[in-house]
């Protein structure tokens, strides 16, 4: 498989995709059909309106892209493209729409045969086991919380590090993650924003400014510059 597994589409201080340029530009090769899906919505925005925000940066890079509602079907749109492009916003939301929609098991089927996908946010998420280490708030009820399961462990995208002396109450996301593993056993990647994990068959190669943490079940967190054999 291919994957491009994004913490974020935007880092502070830059336009929308435009840290993962060269990246995009090696991984998907221009000239080729992209389909977007717009499913998860960030803000509510509309599928035209985030389609649109995307084709702006992609056909500048080279690519032809449609979005994946503009299809009749699941079927025509997967047949369209050569990769794939998940966007980012709320992952139950974004769950939803791609069982309800048909493009869950279609883009599953084409991904382990070859196509090239890029996921960022709840994209990124929907590229490990389950969606139940996202930061979004369930919005949608889905029906199973089940995600692809291209890569045995699950994302905490944008992850964020506590910080010493804040007086906010509510509980880090390394908290969460240990509230995870109270119930589930799958290792989860803290990917901090301005990192990505990209998958070439059997190479899995983290990539970005920042280590990842790395969460287990009963063992301490700690951070890593390459992915352990612990999580493959």
């Amino acid at each position: 498989m291919r994957l491009l597994i994004v913490s974020t589409s935007t880092v502070f201080g830059k336009p929308y995709l435009s840290y993962l340029q060269e990246e995009c530009i090696d991984f998907f090769a221009p000239g080729k059909n992209i389909l977007f899906l717009p499913f998860a919505r960030p803000g509510g925005i509309s599928h035209d309106q985030y389609t649109a925000k995307a084709k702006a940066v992609f056909q500048q890079w080279g690519f032809n892209m449609r979005g994946a509602h503009e299809f009749d079907s699941a079927s025509h749109g997967c047949d369209w493209a050569d990769g794939f492009f998940v966007g980012g916003g709320n992952t139950f939301v974004l769950a939803e729409s791609l069982r309800s929609s048909g493009y869950f098991e279609r883009i599953d089927k084409d991904v382990r045969q070859g196509k090239p996908y890029m996921g960022t946010s709840a994209g990124c998420n929907m590229a490990g086991i389950s969606i139940c280490t996202t930061n979004d708030m369930p919005i949608a009820y889905p029906s199973s919380f089940d995600a692809f399961s291209w890569v045995p462990f699950n994302l905490n995208p944008h992850y964020l590090d506590p910080v010493d002396g804040i007086e906010h109450m509510g509980e880090t996301r390394e908290t969460r993650i240990k509230e995870f593993h109270e119930f589930n056993t799958q290792p989860v990647i803290g990917l901090r924003e301005g990192s990505w994990i990209r998958v070439e068959e059997n190479s899995v190669v983290l990539h970005g400014d920042s280590t990842a943490r790395i969460f287990l079940p009963n063992q301490e967190a700690f951070e890593s510059q390459i992915l352990p054999e612990s999580v493959l």
